[in-house]
């Protein structure tokens, strides 16, 4: 699978010289199966520039799945170019979020004063669609969801095909147990020797000391779960909106020295089994890779 990355800011779309290698989009992912079905995983502000990359490949079928509806999450939806064509076809994942479906949140994001242009008057075919949910598939694709620890109707994706995996857990504070949040062991299973995994990096240590419980992970709970379920890739994502480009890359550093010394202190008996470190890396705005 292709997977592209398109937003990878949190809470608010930021802009200037020290938010370049990162970006300031918020979140939106694009995953391409073998067989040719493009996924979206949020509509962040990022799904701008998506939606143009789109036109320009001449694509016109998609799929949107929306891990939770907060405005980061969707404040891109208008402004998404393809929904202005006839000839665009969305399968949007339809559940509900704190009792309200899919199509209800966007009427009400997609009218004034929110908004001049309706959702029903966008010319594209948008189809609501209740069985992208649990365990489904599209394409050579197969995907799990999880709930995560965030808001009511917050879920987590995982993206397998052939051997490979991706997993993208997005707003999941692992250090503070939601009226929906599962056990940490359910979370290391759900993520279990992933190729890949996208986890929400929103604080540093000294950060959540004073946000915890606003639902979002400390860097160093990330790091404890991707070494648990012995991940392959760890990208951290949700940047936080203030981090710099700078300060992005000291806690890369760090995250890899972790991984280092934690591969180093294993049982030198047993060195000729070890694996390499876990490649941990901050999620730019322009990311891309193929499993």
């Amino acid at each position: 699978m292709y997977i592209k990355c398109w937003g990878s800011r949190g809470s608010i779309p930021v802009a200037g010289r020290e938010y370049v290698k990162y970006g300031g989009d918020t979140t939106c992912i694009e995953v391409i199966a073998k067989t040719g079905e493009t996924v979206i995983i949020d509509a962040g502000t990022g799904i701008r520039r998506l939606g143009k990359s789109l036109l320009q490949r001449k694509k016109s079928e998609y799929y949107l799945l929306l891990t939770h509806t907060h405005w980061d999450h969707i404040m891109g939806i208008a402004f998404f170019k393809p929904l202005l064509y006839s000839n665009t076809r969305v399968f949007v994942q339809d559940r509900k979020f704190a009792g309200i479906n899919t199509k209800g949140v966007l009427n009400e994001v997609l009218k004034p004063p929110f908004f001049p242009v309706l959702l029903k008057n966008f010319k594209a075919d948008i189809l609501f669609d209740d069985s992208l949910n649990n365990s489904f598939k599209i394409g050579s694709l197969h995907i799990d969801m999880i709930p995560t620890s965030h808001s009511q109707g917050s879920m987590g994706y995982k993206f397998t095909e052939g051997d490979k995996s991706f997993v993208f857990l997005t707003d999941n504070e692992l250090g503070f147990a939601h009226p929906q949040s599962r056990k940490l062991e359910e979370y290391i299973k759900f993520v279990e020797n992933a190729s890949l995994l996208f986890h929400d990096a929103e604080y540093t240590r000294e950060e959540y000391g004073y946000k915890t419980g606003w639902g979002h992970s400390s860097i160093p709970d990330v790091l404890d779960l991707a070494l648990k379920a012995r991940v392959k890739k760890l990208g951290l994502i949700h940047l936080n909106q203030d981090r710099t480009d700078d300060q992005m890359d000291e806690i890369v550093k760090e995250c890899r020295l972790f991984f280092k010394d934690k591969n180093q202190s294993k049982d030198k008996n047993q060195a000729k089994d070890k694996n390499e470190p876990i490649d941990c890396f901050a999620v730019p705005h322009d990311f891309e890779i193929v499993l």
